[in-house]
């Protein structure tokens, strides 16, 4: 490579000194940066042959531009979910009722009282409102929070089973998102791993014999959330455990994973209130069917969860004051008679989801080819597997350019794509969305020949 190529880069001063960069509005300090980046990979790209000639101080500028613009921007965005997944991981689950985001706004700006007692001027409980309103919702004598449900797991089995053998269907050795296995967590905890019954089936008498045994002095039920097994299949039902763990005065420990507080929309879900009454300890996720904050939430016979209070793992995985008030929030919901949105979303009417497709589509349509579908969305996150929920989307094209052009939009529009058409699933549109949907597709009209 000639250096001449090389030498043909602007000089620094002379790139920041362009009105591109010296009078746009971003810091000082982050134009700077990104103009030695818009240069370094200019260098880089005349290296490797990727470049034929260095660019101009016009064109430097406004590479460095777009870098300082994309560098400006936070990493973590508001996205529009028109995926119809209600509680879709990647896009972080379930959505804050009004009530809970509020809460995070009041807390986040300054200071708050999370261990302070307002009441006696001392040192107070994190969590004791949060575990007030869960006793309070599902029956349970006590209760704490963590920072996940896997989290809430291994707490679970470290200090309640550790050296114990711990009897689990060999039908619920789940693996959920990020390769959390059960048997690699009860591993962790300390407790062993006894395996009863088969893959597909699992008797009451087979948990038995393990007790009887000697080979198991507690009892695990973990609910597979993100499968289902179905054929020639059978499990013994929590209710059946109960009743074996209290005659052999075993403890009994149940990942209900999903937890929903209530039957409702959740296409029997097991309730966390049913499993409180079988079980000694439950655990759930917070930004699940409970459309909270990312939390593990445990709950269960007082003595129980006092040991789980006091462990020094505890404090290690304790749930931060947004989160707290995220909760608070969302369990004031619950208590309220006001479910959160994603409870909302799953048991939303089909008609209703049809006439909100419609009037979608009647806006888009001038703007580009838009036509109703029907469109199955599902609970997602793990929750409800194999349940198709019956649901309308706006169904636009062409297909890849939109969902291109509405991924880089400055709010990201994410769908998906369905025979050849982009389709807008209404199920997880909040308030507002199809404005920015509406105004997004507009801006990509006007940028067409």
């Amino acid at each position: 490579m000639s250096e001449n190529k090389l030498s043909g880069l602007p000089k620094m001063d002379v790139l920041l000194a362009r009105p591109e960069l010296a009078e746009c509005a971003l810091p000082y300090a982050l134009v700077r940066r990104a103009a030695r980046q818009a240069l370094e990979e200019a260098r880089q790209a005349l290296r490797s042959g990727a470049l034929d000639r260095a660019p101009t101080a016009a064109e430097a500028a406004a590479w460095a531009l777009a870098l300082a613009r994309a560098q400006a921007r936070p990493g973590l965005r508001q996205v529009v979910n028109a995926t119809g997944i209600v509680l879709h991981t990647n896009l972080g689950r379930a959505p804050l009722s009004p009530r809970a985001a509020q809460a995070v706004s009041r807390i986040a700006g300054g200071y708050c009282n999370v261990e302070y007692d307002l009441r006696t001027g001392s040192r107070g409980g994190r969590t004791a409102r949060v575990e007030a309103l869960l006793k309070d919702l599902t029956g349970a004598e006590g209760a704490c929070v963590v920072n996940n449900n896997a989290a809430a797991v291994l707490l679970m089995l470290s200090v309640l089973t550790p050296g114990l053998g711990v009897a689990i269907s060999r039908g619920e050795l789940v693996e959920i998102g990020g390769s959390f296995r059960v048997p690699d967590i009860m591993a962790r905890s300390g407790a062993r791993l006894v395996e009863v019954g088969t893959t597909n089936k699992t008797r009451l008498s087979d948990y038995a014999a393990a007790l009887d045994a000697g080979a198991a002095q507690a009892l695990l039920k973990v609910h597979p959330s993100n499968f289902r097994v179905v054929g020639f299949t059978q499990a013994a039902e929590l209710e059946e455990l109960g009743e074996l763990a209290r005659q052999r005065r075993v403890p009994l420990l149940c990942d209900l994973g999903s937890g929903a507080l209530a039957a409702g929309p959740f296409s029997g879900e097991p309730t966390v209130e049913e499993a409180v009454r079988q079980a000694d300890v439950v655990c759930f996720s917070g930004d699940k069917l409970l459309g909270g904050p990312q939390a593990g939430i445990l709950v269960g016979r007082a003595a129980c969860l006092d040991r789980l209070k006091s462990d020094p793992l505890f404090r290690a995985l304790r749930l931060d004051k947004l989160s707290l008030a995220a909760l608070e929030g969302t369990l004031m919901d619950w208590r309220d008679g006001a479910p959160p949105p994603a409870a909302a979303m799953l048991g939303a009417d089909g008609d209703r989801l049809r006439e909100r497709a419609e009037a979608l589509a009647a806006r888009l349509a001038p703007l580009c080819p838009c036509e109703v579908m029907e469109s199955p969305g599902q609970a997602g996150g793990g929750s409800m597997p194999g349940v198709s929920l019956p649901g309308w989307a706006a169904a636009l094209t062409p297909a890849e350019e939109l969902e291109r052009f509405f991924r880089e939009w400055a709010t990201p529009i994410i769908g998906r794509i369905h025979r050849g058409r982009l389709l807008l699933d209404v199920r997880t549109l909040l308030p507002g969305d199809g404005d920015i949907i509406t105004a997004a597709l507009a801006r990509w009209k006007e940028g067409r020949p």
